[in-house]
């Protein structure tokens, strides 16, 4: 469960315009055509079902977009679908909608679990898509919820970073369930002024004897996935547990993961849901140390709170989301439209700038690194910051994906599914 709004309020983009040293220069000119119809196959009148029955040697897959069919209904997190209206700068939605004909209705998700719900609305039928992160993305899948899709139809998937073009919370057996949007990694934070020495592992807050000195001033994201980041210290510390992928635990390892967060419990003086809370927290020094997303980080710098995030030597969890179509979506072109509109780089550079993420399409960077950036909220050095071509940085995230009773090997259905961890979770926090 995610909870995330850069736009939740004007107050805090403000200040991230007031932390930025390079001046803000008009965003580049959208687009003049869908990307979707740039595609060679998209001269077809209609779009083939993309739920129809699967055939032995896979789904059957659309092979061309037809014209939109002059609306979409979209689940999203709150500001992936910006209309000018936050910041007149930031509006990739009316150049969408003048070059296809497709109307944009965006419903925000609070949450992953109310985006599921939502999803599952009228069986299936009241959302064309949603913006899923990966703990949403497999119980959508698993549940027959979203239609696989056929990548050859976005022009600009060629040009996705190559690790997340098949990754595990949108790809099944090789069948493609979606089209990355955007990501980050959970980092370790602390303040540098109040924290010495600088931490090198997950061990100054799983570690009774050296979280100690630190009581109260620890900070756990709020949420059951986070359960992974302790099963992520356990798969290094602990071998003998067995743990090769920390979303696919079996009872012991969850159990193992769940007592040790139980016994960090009494140095956690707070647990943050949204990014707003995190940063407070450091802010005020309430917290000390903690997991946080790489926004809050460059935030809280361009502040001069002094802070630092770092990769542990165990490595990280983070986030990834996916664009997912749904099974029973009623405008399945507008959709494919939609999704392809998405990757492209003028459009990925501004929800990066914009949401305070790493795009999917590292082509969005020859804008975002430009002096000044795409709009008025521009972090010089963007891309640097965000390591969106950090090789090292990425391959150290576990990204997250929504745990299976299945674990996908040959233990079969020994792993614990996630409403087991909500339950454990609810546990933990007491």
């Amino acid at each position: 469960m995610r909870t995330r709004s850069l736009f939740a309020t004007l107050a805090v983009a403000g200040l991230v315009a007031s932390a930025c040293s390079s001046a803000a220069t008009p965003s580049p000119a959208p687009p003049t055509a869908a990307p979707a119809t740039a595609s060679p196959a998209a001269s077809a009148s209609t779009a083939a079902s993309p739920s129809a029955p699967a055939s032995p040697a896979g789904p059957s897959l659309p092979t061309s977009i037809g014209a939109g069919e002059g609306e979409l209904n979209i689940v999203v997190w709150d500001g992936y679908a910006q209309d000018g209206t936050v910041e007149k700068k930031y509006d990739w939605v009316h150049p969408f909608e003048a070059a296809t004909g497709c109307k944009v209705n965006a419903k925000p998700g609070g949450t992953s679990d109310e985006m599921v719900t939502l999803m599952r609305q009228g069986g299936g039928t009241v959302y064309d898509g949603v913006s899923a992160s990966g703990d949403a993305s497999n119980r959508l899948i698993a549940n027959g919820d979203v239609a696989p899709i056929n990548p050859d139809l976005i022009p600009d998937w060629k040009d996705i970073a190559p690790f997340l073009q098949s990754p595990a919370h949108n790809t099944i057996n090789g069948v493609h369930y979606g089209v990355s949007h955007g990501w980050g990694g959970n980092e370790l934070m602390y303040r540098t002024d109040l924290f010495k020495p600088a931490p090198t592992s997950w061990d100054v807050v799983f570690d009774p004897a050296k979280a100690a000195g630190y009581k109260g001033k620890v900070t756990d994201y709020d949420s059951p996935i986070y359960i992974a980041d302790a099963a992520l210290y356990l798969k290094a510390h602990k071998p003998d547990l067995g743990i090769t992928d920390v979303y696919e635990l079996t009872q012991p390892q969850l159990d193992a993961a769940v007592q040790l967060l139980k016994d960090q419990h009494q140095f956690v003086g707070k647990y943050w849901g949204t990014f707003t809370d995190n940063i407070d927290f450091f802010t005020n020094g309430t917290t000390t140390i903690g997991t946080t997303w790489p926004y809050q980080v460059n935030f809280l710098k361009g502040e001069k709170v002094k802070v630092e995030g770092i990769v542990p030597s165990e490595g990280m969890t983070g986030w990834a989301d996916t664009w997912m179509m749904s099974a029973h979506a009623k405008h399945p072109n507008c959709m494919y439209k939609w999704m392809a509109w998405m990757v492209t780089p003028n459009v990925q550079a501004q929800v990066a700038e914009a949401f305070g993420e790493s795009p999917a399409n590292p082509k969005a960077c020859d804008l975002l690194d430009k002096p000044g950036g795409v709009g008025p909220y521009a972090l010089a050095n963007f891309c640097t910051a965000y390591r969106v071509n950090d090789k090292a940085f990425y391959d150290a995230i576990a990204f997250w994906k929504t745990p299976q009773a299945d674990c996908g090997d040959s233990r079969g259905k020994t792993c614990i599914d996630y409403s087991v961890w909500t339950q454990k979770w609810t546990e933990v926090r007491g």
